[in-house]
Formats: structure tokens, C-alpha cells, sequence
């Protein structure tokens, strides 16, 4: 058997994510008719089918399935390979795939990104904007180095350093009952309609399981990717919602008010986060390390 090449197994693995041969070799910037020969070629090395094609769907097959993790696992290590014999050619340059959820990016990270971009300029950094869920799968399936989640989260297969200790506040339309409130407890909130960040975001799961464990499934009637569509919504009296202090503390608040959670408090603390075990390039260091002394700096 031939050893299969690190192009293969980057080709069965964007067939895998797509499971569509146009969009694959299109990703790919390879032909359709090229893409499905590699694959072909795969499958004769290993002696297994490892997509059905006679479904209307293309599928991966159990065999696809048993050798994916480690298809996955080959690719990591060998882009790992490629990282440390590029930096012993290139000192601080680079390129950085960092996550970062919109509602994390727009309190915290304008300036920061800013200021590391003027101070290295050879290093190219890509900001990838998902919510938390999808930054910690894409670190996972290697396709981003590191990104920013909410805790808690799985340390067994996560590498994390801690960043920031903030709260959630209730935010209310300015005429609302409850507005004039220093603070009120999660069950009060009981029959109030909510509006939530979908469901690509820890704060939807984090939100929906406290009013849970208060007694009660909220009554969610809109999920937003975006706070100030949220905050918009509020202040025209279509809702309620929970958000981070640190985006109560900027936003316009002539039509909102804004009121401590004490029944339970909730947290909202976040976290650099990195694949566990996974290469750490001099690039991503030197990021990890500029996000957190700007924090120490600015806490």
C-alpha cells in the first residue's frame, strides 16, 4: 500500500465536511472531475468504499467514519510540521486564525487587534467570527488556532487561560414594571418574553438553563446574532434580554434600563482558548500573550 499523501487527506476531509463534490472541489480550487479521482485513488490504497454515491445525498460510509478522526488527527500534526519549519525560517511572521464571537469582539478586542497589528506588522492576523459553539468546534477541527468562549468549558480537550470576570445584567424597556429595580431575582422573570442570541452562542444554552434551573422555560419570541438588534428590540418594547455588563456599560440606554441579576448572579467569564496538545507556534504565543497583558493593563 502506498502512503496516502497530506493533499488526499485534505481532500477527504473537505468531502467529508461538505459532502458535496462541487462544493468540495470548489473549496478545494481543484476540478470536480480531479477531486473525485483523488478520492478514488484513496479508496483503492485502502481497499474500502468510503462515500455511498448511489443516494441522492452523498454519504460517508462507516469505514469513512471509523478513519475520520484520525484523517483529522494526521492533517493537524502535518500543518504542525509545516508551522515549526516555517518559523525557523521566518522569526515573528506568520499567520494567526483567531475566533471570536461578535458580541465578545465588539466590547474587548477593536483596540487590542489594532495595536497588535501596528506592533507586528509581518504577523497576518484572520479574524474568524462565529459564536462560541462554532469557535470551539473549528479550534477542534483544526481549521482556527485559537479563539475566545465563555466558561466554563471542557478542559480535557481544551487548553485555557483565563482573560476576564464579568456579569450578565437584565436589560428592560425603560417603562417596563420592573425598570425602576436595583435588582430582582431570575424567577420573577417568569412570564416575560425574551429575546436570546441563537444557538450558535454559549449564552443562548447558559441563559435558558439558569431560567431553567429558576423554575421555568423562558419564553424566547427572537434569536439575533447581533446585541444591538437586541438592545433596539428592547428599547422599542418587544422584549427583554441578558446581556454582558460590558456591552450595558456602552450602549444607549435612553429607552432601556438596566438591573442586577442577584437570584442566582450570572457569570460571564471568558477564556483564550487552544486545542489541548496542540502545537504552539511562536505567532500564537506572542498573541496569547499580548491578549493578556492587555487585560492585566486594562482589566
Amino acid at each position: 500500500m502506498r502512503p496516502i499523501d497530506i493533499k488526499q487527506i485534505r481532500c477527504f476531509l473537505e468531502v467529508c465536511r461538505e459532502l458535496n463534490f462541487s462544493h468540495a472541489s470548489s473549496n478545494l480550487h481543484i476540478s470536480q472531475s480531479a477531486l473525485s479521482k483523488i478520492i478514488q485513488s484513496i479508496e483503492k490504497e485502502l481497499g474500502i468504499l468510503l462515500f455511498n454515491r448511489s443516494t441522492r445525498h452523498l454519504q460517508i460510509t462507516k469505514e469513512g467514519e471509523a478513519i475520520l478522526p484520525y484523517a483529522k488527527k494526521v492533517l493537524r500534526q502535518m500543518e504542525d510540521f509545516l508551522q515549526v519549519a516555517f518559523e525557523q525560517k521566518h522569526a515573528h511572521s506568520g499567520e494567526i486564525r483567531f475566533g471570536l464571537p461578535p458580541v465578545i469582539g465588539s466590547s474587548f478586542f477593536p483596540s487590542i487587534i489594532a495595536t497588535f497589528r501596528r506592533k507586528y506588522p509581518n504577523i497576518k492576523l484572520t479574524i474568524v467570527e462565529e459564536g462560541s459553539r462554532v469557535v470551539e468546534q473549528t479550534i477542534l477541527d483544526g481549521q482556527i488556532d485559537l479563539g475566545i468562549t465563555i466558561l466554563p468549558i471542557d478542559r480535557e480537550i481544551f487548553d485555557v487561560t483565563p482573560i476576564v470576570e464579568r456579569k450578565l445584567k437584565l436589560v428592560l424597556p425603560i417603562h417596563h414594571p420592573l425598570s425602576n429595580r436595583k435588582s430582582l431575582s431570575l424567577s420573577e422573570l417568569k412570564a416575560e418574553e425574551f429575546l436570546m442570541f441563537n444557538q450558535d452562542f454559549s449564552l443562548y444554552d447558559q441563559v435558558r438553563n439558569a431560567c431553567i434551573k429558576a423554575g421555568f422555560e423562558p419564553i424566547i419570541i427572537q434569536e439575533s446574532s447581533q446585541w444591538d438588534f437586541m438592545m433596539k428590540m428592547v428599547a422599542s418594547e418587544n422584549g427583554i434580554c441578558i446581556l454582558p455588563e460590558t456591552i450595558c456599560e456602552h450602549a444607549d440606554l435612553t429607552k432601556c434600563a438596566v438591573v442586577q441579576i442577584t437570584d442566582p448572579e450570572l457569570d460571564w467569564n471568558l477564556a483564550i482558548l487552544r486545542r489541548k496538545d496542540s502545537y504552539l507556534s511562536s505567532v500564537v504565543s506572542i498573541w496569547i500573550n499580548f491578549i493578556t497583558s492587555s487585560f492585566q493593563q486594562h482589566p
